[in-house]
């Protein structure tokens, strides 16, 4: 049974592996993290499986019985003025029929002052969008791997314009307890518009990622690697403001190997505590560090933290997420035991 499921995980894996960039796929807002300590941990992790009733929003196969009956509220203040957010529960039927999990993000853009083609004021407009997702996991036999999906139903509207879509996130993961070692394939946003803006077919944000996370035997903190966006290779392109020129006036773009290649789809992060009433996090995004990044100038793009704190049946969790020198994103969630 373990051999048919991974080989049909594979399957999906080798047909939908697609490179995307952005700006070339809409519903861009599902890739967005409003998860605290997803974002002190560097923006993405896919192996937390414990009380986190968020993380099944972007890996359902995290879905556990220790998120039964608790409720994530979620706000982010984003760049530009736009704020987003989310909201999960999880409800535990029982030990057979285990845990279902349904979440909600939206994104607010705020208002914009609309002009025609001569510069004539046509009024102001906003613009929004949401997905509602249902989730479920189970275990595959008695085996150590978990597979889990979510549904997602998803609107937007921008302007005049209104779009209706659906996806779906798998997701796939290794627990050894022993080891206290998670690792884990979640394929992302795999799905398709079912109403269009104008009448031309957009792709959503699909998204192949790969994690491992471990807990350190005496010391009180756990260590997670994330490998994001693997669907798209090269991820990296040159930049223009980095030419070089040699003494002679020739120009060289800037160079990516491999390893640099390898290095902008990693994430790294650190929980010190992670089981106690308080932890601090701590991450770092290369891809965003290095698009972000100023020559000549040391601005920490990339860099991210964050703590929570337990009081009662209420944990309280807050990130700051570093962009640029005039940009950054703060991140504020709760989380309660109902």
């Amino acid at each position: 049974m373990i051999r048919k499921a991974l080989s049909l995980f594979c399957l999906f894996f080798s047909i939908l592996t697609m490179a995307q960039v952005g700006g070339e796929s809409t519903y861009q807002f599902l890739n967005l993290v409003s998860s605290p300590r997803q974002a002190a941990l560097g923006g993405k992790v896919f192996t937390n499986v414990d009380y986190d009733v968020t993380q099944p929003l972007i890996n359902p196969a995290t879905i556990n019985m220790d998120m039964d009956n608790q409720l994530a509220l979620n706000y982010t203040s984003y760049l530009g003025g736009i704020s987003y957010g989310s909201a999960a529960y999880a409800y535990t039927v029982d030990r057979r029929t285990q845990t279902f999990h349904g979440g909600f993000n939206y994104i607010n853009y705020g208002s914009f002052d609309g002009y025609d083609e001569d510069g004539n004021s046509t009024g102001s407009f906003s613009g929004s969008e949401a997905a509602l997702s249902l989730g479920y996991a189970l275990q595959i036999g008695y085996s150590d791997f978990y597979f889990g999906a979510n549904v997602k139903f998803i609107t937007s509207k921008l302007e005049q314009y209104s779009s209706f879509g659906i996806a779906t996130d798998l997701g796939l993961i290794y627990i050894d307890e022993d080891l206290d070692f998670n690792a884990t394939l979640v394929i992302r946003n795999l799905g398709t518009q079912l109403t269009t803006y104008a009448g031309q077919q957009e792709p959503l944000p699909f998204e192949v990622g790969f994690g491992l996370s471990q807990t350190l035997e005496y010391v009180p903190i756990r260590w997670h690697v994330t490998l994001e966006n693997l669907q798209d290779w090269p991820i990296a392109r040159p930049n223009p403001a980095r030419v070089t020129s040699d003494l002679g006036g020739n120009q060289e773009p800037e160079k990516i190997g491999f390893m640099g290649q390898v290095i902008r789809h990693t994430i790294l992060g650190v929980e010190l505590f992670p089981e106690k009433g308080f932890n601090v996090r701590l991450g770092y995004s290369f891809r965003r560090g290095e698009e972000l990044r100023i020559l000549e100038q040391r601005n920490f793009s990339g860099l991210s933290a964050g703590f929570s704190i337990k009081l009662n049946r209420m944990r309280f969790s807050y990130a700051h997420a570093k962009y640029t020198s005039a940009a950054n994103s703060n991140f504020f969630g709760l989380q309660i035991d109902l």
